[in-house]
């Protein structure tokens, strides 16, 4: 690791505290007006810039693709946000996570493309792939915001964190979202990624999911 100041690398992700909003939000037009692939996250002045791995953008992509089959099946109506930037400058934090859904709030979000979140609902489901040690407690970010269900991948372990109403996230076997499901199971079909294609692994998942 390579310090200088308040700023800190480490491989891929960068650290950097006493950063202001107005910064904040100047490197995210930057990065959206340059093309840059970045996640940023930003807790009251510290900012981290990661830059995602293979491995990371794989699982994150699959998972999205499992929650996808999987309300397909279900004929549970969803509308997914991908990695949208959530903030809010009132809590003086903002975060972009791997994939994030719309699912008991998805009639009320039905179509939009602006969201304002002193107004609109967080999303119900987010998806974190954890593959770093990290240089914010991202968990404190999704709680500000008030994000019900985080499903946290680290350590090739799949847990639901839900969001209790002292403002902290506690492991659940069940999914908030998806009240049938235990998303500990798919770790089953991560774990088959590299023994058949992709598009077959997605019917493994829909067919698992008529099961439930």
């Amino acid at each position: 690791m390579t310090l200088l100041n308040d700023i800190a690398v480490d491989h891929n992700e960068i650290v950097i505290n006493g950063v202001s909003w107005e910064t904040y939000e100047s490197l995210l037009e930057d990065l959206f007006q340059s093309g840059q692939h970045k996640r940023v996250f930003y807790d009251r002045g510290r900012l981290v810039i990661l830059s995602p791995l293979p491995k990371h953008e794989k699982w994150k992509s699959l998972l999205g693709c499992f929650v996808e089959a999987i309300a397909d099946v279900r004929q549970i109506p969803i509308s997914t946000y991908g990695q949208t930037t959530w903030k809010r400058r009132d809590l003086e934090r903002g975060l972009e996570p791997d994939e994030c859904f719309y699912v008991q709030h998805e009639p009320q979000m039905r179509g939009k493309l602006e969201i304002d979140l002193m107004v609109d609902p967080p999303p119900d489901l987010c998806i974190e792939i954890d593959l770093r040690r990290g240089g914010v407690d991202k968990a404190d970010i999704y709680a500000a915001m008030g994000i019900n269900e985080v499903w946290h991948h680290r350590r090739d372990q799949i847990e639901a964190l839900v969001l209790h109403p002292d403002g902290t996230y506690r492991v659940s076997e069940m999914s908030a979202a998806f009240p049938f499901l235990q998303p500990a199971d798919l770790k089953q079909f991560l774990e088959a990624f590299g023994t058949t294609d992709q598009n077959s692994l997605i019917r493994q998942v829909r067919q698992w999911a008529r099961t439930l």
